[in-house]
Formats: C-alpha cells, structure tokens, sequence
C-alpha cells in the first residue's frame, strides 16, 4: 500500500513539475514540447523501477521500422503506454479521445504537439474530416502515428476485437503497421492496486507491409498481437 502511495505521489508530481517547467514552450518550436513527452516517459521508467521494482524488457528491437512511413498499433493497457513509446519512437503523433483535450494544461500541451482527436462512438462534422486530417499529418511529417486499437485500458487477460478504425487508417495511409503488444496491465492496471517486483514487456513485432487488404490486416494484427501477449503475459 506504501508503495503505491510514493508511487503515484511521485510520479503525479514529476509530471506536474514537467509540465510546469515546459508552459514556455507554447510560444517555442513543437520540437521543445516533443522533448518534454520524452521527459515524461523517462520519469515513468524511472518511478517503476525506484517504487515498484519493475523491470522493463524490451523485445524485438530489430523490428523497428528504419527509412519508410509507419504508423504503430499498440495494446493499451496502463497509463504506461502512452508515456514510454515517446522514448522508443521519433515523438509519436497520438490519436486519443477528444475529452483529454480539455484537461487544463496537459490537453493543451496534446494540442501542441499535433495529437488528433476524435469524438468516439458519434458521427459529427469533425469527424468526417478526421481521416484526411491524419493522412495529412504522415504525409508532412516524419512522426509515426500511433493508435490502441483496442480503443481504452483494457485488463490484461481481456481480449476484446480490435476497432475497425485501424483498418480504415491503414486504407487511408496505404503505409506500413508496426504491432506492439504490451502487457503494462500486471504492473499498473486501469483500476486497483500497483504489482511490485513484475516485468514489463514491450514486444516489437515485424511490420504488416501495406496494400494488404484491410480485413485481412485486421484479423492479422489482432492474431498477432494477442497471440503475443500470451506468450508474455
């Protein structure tokens, strides 16, 4: 119980810290911003392994898409994620939920550093615009994009299909899908206590080529990224 408690005192209040330090930079180059979300995601690393003895493993970096245009599909199970894969990957560009944005100050860095929402579950005028604004984002920039087909925290035995949304992303982009699965949920699960002493694994799988058809990538990437959390769970 101790343990949780200096964990999520510490980390909440190094994140605040962070994001304080940075408020500058809404008038500097997105660069700076960028640089304060991998701030972020070591002091994620760092609080695991000080309060919860967590270690960290980090499978299949060879997997890592070098010299083309990628967008990542990751499991989401923790907050972990979301903090951590800004330190493996060039700054990727989130796609999250539109009530994030309107958290004080944290939804106004999202904004800065380019994120794209989207109102889930309701057909509105922003949203139909939401495919050709993230074809927009890949073609002028060199951030991958990043997704949770899962679509929210989900608990770590939870097998739940993938969004369709992926698919049509991965039509819209016609670029190549790095998978990810992670199994964050047995260290820092969406509800409940923190493990301590456990291990999480961020599994790098190989890349879906584009100009698969989209079904088909779909039920693949769900085989493939579940399929792995069984084995690493």
């Amino acid at each position: 119980m101790l343990r949780n408690f200096l964990f999520s005192s510490f980390f909440f209040t190094g994140i605040i810290i962070i994001l304080i330090f940075f408020l500058p930079s809404f008038i500097l180059p997105k660069k700076v911003v960028l640089y304060g979300g991998k701030l972020m995601g070591h002091w994620t690393v760092f609080c695991l392994k000080f309060f919860l003895s967590t270690k960290i493993i980090i499978k299949g970096n060879e997997n890592i898409i070098k010299n083309e245009k990628f967008f990542i599909a990751a499991t989401h199970q923790s907050m972990f994620e979301t903090f951590f894969l800004q330190t493996l990957f060039n700054s990727p560009v989130f796609i999250l939920k539109r009530e994030l944005l309107l958290i004080p100050i944290f939804g106004w860095y999202l904004k800065k550093i380019g994120s794209i929402s989207i109102k889930r579950g309701q057909i509105t005028k922003d949203n139909l615009g939401f495919y050709d604004e993230i074809l927009n984002v890949v073609k002028s920039s060199n951030r991958p994009l990043i997704i949770f087909p899962q679509g929210t925290r989900v608990l770590p035995y939870e097998r739940p299909p993938f969004k369709k949304g992926v698919s049509r992303i991965y039509e819209k982009l016609n670029i190549a899908c790095q998978p990810i699965a992670i199994n964050s949920g047995h260290v820092w699960p969406k509800l409940g206590k923190k493990g301590y002493n456990k291990i999480i694994t961020v599994s790098i799988m190989p890349k879906i080529n584009k100009n698969v058809e989209k079904e088909e990538f779909l039920k693949t990437l769900e085989n493939r990224i579940y399929s792995e959390l069984d084995l690493i769970n």
